[in-house]
């Protein structure tokens, strides 16, 4: 019998890191190819890829649409696969409703901040307690595991399932029988799931490579240790049939309990927090109240007309976006930083902005620049504004420790950063996993500059003296490149708060990190975009220390009293004095331009005034040029000669 409406409900991707080899990417787009009505993605105590696999669903949606086709109807489903410490079999949970998954997200954070950095400790207990809301998927145990499936129905009748899978094993329809009659005394349905860890089965020979990385084995040492067959990839719905010839009503409970998934990730909603807010005002009216009472105590003559245009229009430009609160919750901190005396500054595109200017969140007026706050927010664009501020590197922790206080654990968190295998990391691992020398992968390895390379060419096996057409070596470049952007585990950002007004442990899990007293989220800066939440970036600078002490010595010896924005600009006597000096390339400890790359092109641009500087930074750095942002030939602006540089190595990656 062929299913109707058949979706897999078990599908882990490689953010079940060193698991599944297939990004949720791929999971959606390869069941929707299969025909399914769905799919559930579930890693292992983590939902840390579901907001990729959403943006996928969306984009599957959006290229049909904009080829003039119906997108057939395909639903997600996200939640995770718990793991409990205690020795119990595996369940698969989904949140049917907002509530559930609220539940999910607090469930996992406690797991997580029980254990170290990279862990999670549940006990079965855990999830009855907070498993409202919740559909529950109990997996067939295996090795030391026990079954609970009679204290879950209990706890949990009518949101339960029995998971069935079909490993090609001699056994499997005596297993299913066995499940099957178990379920049945206790009135639980049996659901058809493959609980697949790659999508094709192409993927098997990486999957078993991943799987020798974390046993620390290589394949010749794997054994049994390895999947004994390449069935555990998405299947259709008709080979599925077959494999459930024998219990076909568990073929239809995949559709029944998608039905009664009432959750998608679009109905998460960001509330701002309101610290910052006193009582009786909107956070525009205080955002506009606060930075019009700054400005007048900063130009008590009164606000330079020019300035006071660009605030009004900023004005009106945040009020329609609805930002006020962000740039409160910024403020509130930039506060409390000058209030304990920590030098900070804002830097980036907010330096465009005069409200930010007048708040002094930045030193930079835009007006006496030019500068386009439609760089920073722009109607047309509908981006989420991005204010980074950076503080004194020695004293960043104390401002760090202030937000956890004001706002408690459970609403504030510092995003993740997903490290993921980059060349010389994809190469040792991988020919570590096929038997090579430390010498061998060292040598290939020492070829790759950086991080910047998506894929390992011939050039480089080349290079290393080796024939890039050896079997060996072609095995070895072909899982470097199917290896190489996976993720390898979750760290903090640097400094990228989220806030929230409700529970940020209802919106996303919290994990410890490695450092103390750190907190973070299990989403990264992409994944904040793409649910539209809001990251303040509270940045350390070893640079501004420095200043700090350069202006006490300017203060105790010379008597003079400087502020990052009373600094005297290019057209003081002083700053004459300081271009003459960067025009003959004797830059070393000044920030930005230290390097020998910007050692060398300084005599020749000759900087005269600060835009020359702005330049010249943007066409050393990397970003710009590896973005194809701007080409490494700069033409001097109007008036001047034409001047050519070459192309900057991008620098090397300490950690590849």
């Amino acid at each position: 019998m062929m299913p109707a409406g058949f979706a897999e409900l078990g599908a882990a991707t490689h953010f079940s890191f060193l698991e599944g080899a297939s990004s949720p990417a791929t999971m959606v787009e390869t069941a929707a190819a299969l025909g399914h009505a769905g799919i559930g993605i579930a890693d292992r105590n983590t939902v840390a890829g579901v907001v990729r696999a959403h943006v996928a669903v969306r984009d599957l949606a959006e290229a049909a649409k904009a080829s003039g086709r119906e997108p057939p109807p395909f639903k997600l489903a996200v939640g995770a696969r718990l793991v409990f410490a205690d020795g119990s079999a595996d369940v698969i949970v989904y949140p049917a409703t907002r509530t559930g998954w609220g539940r999910l997200t607090r469930l996992l954070t406690i797991g997580n901040r029980r254990a170290a950095k990279g862990d999670c400790r549940l006990m079965l207990s855990d999830l009855i307690e907070y498993s409202d809301g919740l559909l529950l998927i109990h997996m067939p145990p295996g090795g030391g595991q026990r079954s609970r499936l009679a204290e879950l129905a209990r706890a949990c009748p009518d949101r339960l399932w029995q998971g069935a899978t079909m490993t090609g094993t001699g056994a499997d329809r005596r297993r299913l029988a066995a499940l099957a009659g178990v379920a049945g005394g206790l009135r639980v349905p049996l659901l058809a799931l493959n609980a697949p860890l790659y999508a094709t089965p192409a993927q098997r020979p990486l999957h078993d490579v991943i799987t020798c990385i974390r046993e620390g084995v290589t394949l010749a040492e794997a054994g049994t240790r390895l999947n004994a067959n390449a069935e555990r990839h998405l299947k259709p719905a008709d080979a599925m049939a077959r494999l459930f010839r024998d219990q076909p009503h568990a073929l239809a409970e995949p559709a029944q309990l998608l039905a009664r998934v009432d959750f998608s990730l679009d109905q998460l909603r960001y509330d701002y927090p309101d610290e910052p807010v006193p009582a009786g005002y909107s956070p525009q009216g205080w955002l506009e109240t606060l930075t019009l009472t700054k400005a007048r105590e900063k130009w008590p003559d009164g606000v330079p007309p020019k300035l006071m245009a660009l605030l009004t229009e900023e004005f009106r430009i945040i009020a329609r976006a609805g930002y006020a609160p962000y740039f409160l919750t910024v403020h509130d901190i930039v506060a409390f930083a000058q209030s304990r005396g920590i030098l900070c500054q804002g830097r980036g595109s907010a330096a465009n902005s005069a409200v930010c200017f007048v708040l002094g969140i930045t030193a930079v007026d835009p007006s006496k620049h030019n500068l386009l706050f439609s760089r920073f927010i722009s109607e047309e664009r509908k981006e989420p504004p991005d204010i980074d501020v950076d503080f004194e590197h020695e004293r960043r922790e104390e401002v760090m420790q202030w937000i956890y206080q004001r706002y408690g654990r459970e609403r504030a968190g510092i995003a993740a950063t997903v490290i993921h295998y980059r060349p010389r990391s994809a190469v040792r691992e991988v020919g570590k996993v096929l038997g090579m020398s430390e010498d061998l992968t060292n040598r290939l390895s020492g070829t790759v500059w950086g991080s910047y390379a998506s894929q390992m060419e011939r050039e480089r096996f080349a290079e290393s003296g080796l024939d890039p057409d050896s079997p060996q070596i072609a095995r070895l470049g072909k899982l470097v490149g199917e290896i190489m952007g996976m993720p390898r585990h979750l760290s903090q950002h640097v400094g990228g708060f989220v806030l929230t007004q409700t529970r940020l442990d209802e919106l996303v899990p919290i994990h410890n990190a490695a450092m103390p007293d750190r907190t973070f989220i299990e989403w990264d800066k992409d994944d904040i975009d793409a649910l539209g939440l809001m990251k303040v970036d509270v940045l350390a600078l070893g640079m501004l220390s420095c200043i700090r002490r350069a202006f006490e010595m300017i203060e105790t010896h010379i008597g003079r009293h400087y502020t990052l924005d009373t600094v005297p600009g290019d057209t003081e006597p002083e700053a004459a004095a300081v271009y003459r000096m960067l025009q003959r390339g004797d830059s070393i400890g000044v920030f930005q331009v230290e390097s020998r790359a910007q050692m060398n092109m300084l005599p020749r641009l000759k900087p005269a005034e600060f835009y020359d500087l702005v330049i010249q930074v943007a066409i050393v750095r990397p970003g710009p040029i590896q973005g194809d942002m701007v080409h490494p030939y700069l033409r001097r602006r109007q008036g001047r000669e034409a001047v050519s540089f070459p192309s900057p190595q991008p620098p090397h990656d300490p950690d590849e």
